[in-house]
């Protein structure tokens, strides 16, 4: 139950390709993360799955069944959008409970789904407020609940922490990779941002002008990037990717290393240069530096260590974690 299966799906808007052409499966029980710049299909690629775009191209299987030109309520999935979309005059009871009775279920048995999302997602003591008196972090999680009493095959999530500040987006994204152990649903996740597919996905779908660049688990996609792109856009800070001189050097066009892949020293190393920004975050150190005949490295170190703006040190880069790409940006 959960798994969804595309093959050749493609979208277009008048003569745009917005989709040129994917195939992808997503397992049952898998969190799966869709990633990538914006305008890079990702969304539109949701609300394929979701039914809310008919496709161009191809076909969508749920469960092994073909659900392309299926209504979106008839495909068993819930989405929850970027926007709450919650009723201001309805009390939170009301507003988890609506797609239920919509659906014209038992009065009983809505109260009853409705009270066990509320456990589930700490909202008990607050199912009789409106919607004006919580936080967004409750907004949205009563926005989840709506989508949990459907008991759906599968949960579609758009951005959904987008509009919360930064400490409310990282207590919500350990919300719901919680949420997502005690279920045990499949789920699909849009985001923009790769810290919360990192840290969110089984899965992660990194999306580029509508196409996949690549699919696998955060580690694989971490330690062995497909592409220049993949290896550009996973990992925080982004790895350094240099070529010319220093690139033939290993035998490469592009060679990629990752700030936490070289060692720092203020007497020396592999390569010299000055440091240009200096940037103190307590628990690390990330420091730019402009090095002759290499280019721009960023390099993190201990937050303890006493390096400034101007200062000259040496990098030495880890040359087992050392990235080499050809002249097509492919991995070698």
């Amino acid at each position: 139950m959960g798994s969804i299966k595309l093959e050749n799906v493609s979208k277009t808007f008048g003569e745009v390709s917005v989709i040129p052409s994917i195939d992808l499966e997503i397992n049952n029980g898998e969190f799966a993360v869709f990633v990538g710049p914006s305008g890079c299909g990702k969304s539109t690629l949701l609300r394929l799955i979701a039914g809310l775009e008919d496709v161009s191209g191809g076909r969508i299987l749920i469960d092994g069944v073909d659900a392309t030109d299926k209504a979106p309520s008839q495909r068993g999935l819930a989405m929850v959008f970027q926007s709450y979309a919650l009723y201001p005059h309805m009390s939170v009871r009301s507003n988890i409970g609506f797609p239920l009775k919509m659906a014209k279920v038992d009065q009983a048995e809505i109260s009853r789904k409705v009270e066990e999302a509320a456990k589930i997602l700490n909202l008990t003591d607050y199912l009789d407020r409106k919607p004006r008196n919580l936080s967004g972090g409750q907004r949205q999680r009563v926005a989840i609940g709506r989508a949990i009493v459907r008991s759906p095959e599968c949960f579609l999530f758009d951005e959904p922490l987008s509009n919360l500040d930064a400490s409310l987006r990282v207590n919500m994204r350990l919300e719901i990779s919680e949420l997502h152990q005690k279920l045990g649903a499949t789920s699909i996740y849009v985001t923009h941002d790769q810290v919360e597919a990192m840290t969110m996905a089984d899965k992660i779908v990194v999306l580029n002008k509508g196409r996949i660049e690549q699919v696998g688990s955060p580690l694989e996609l971490y330690r062995n990037p497909a592409n220049l792109f993949v290896a550009g856009f996973i990992g925080s800070p982004k790895m350094n990717l240099l070529s010319g001189g220093v690139a033939q050097q290993h035998g490469a066009h592009t060679i990629g290393i990752r700030p936490e892949h070289v060692t720092l020293s203020t007497t020396e190393g592999a390569w010299k240069g000055k440091v240009t920004v200096a940037e103190h975050l307590g628990s690390d150190t990330f420091l730019h530096v402009d090095i002759d005949g290499v280019g721009h490295v960023t390099a993190r170190a201990s937050g303890e260590m006493p390096v400034r703006h101007g200062d000259i040190v040496y990098i030495t880069p880890d040359i087992a974690r050392l990235h080499r790409f050809n002249d097509k940006g492919l991995a070698q």
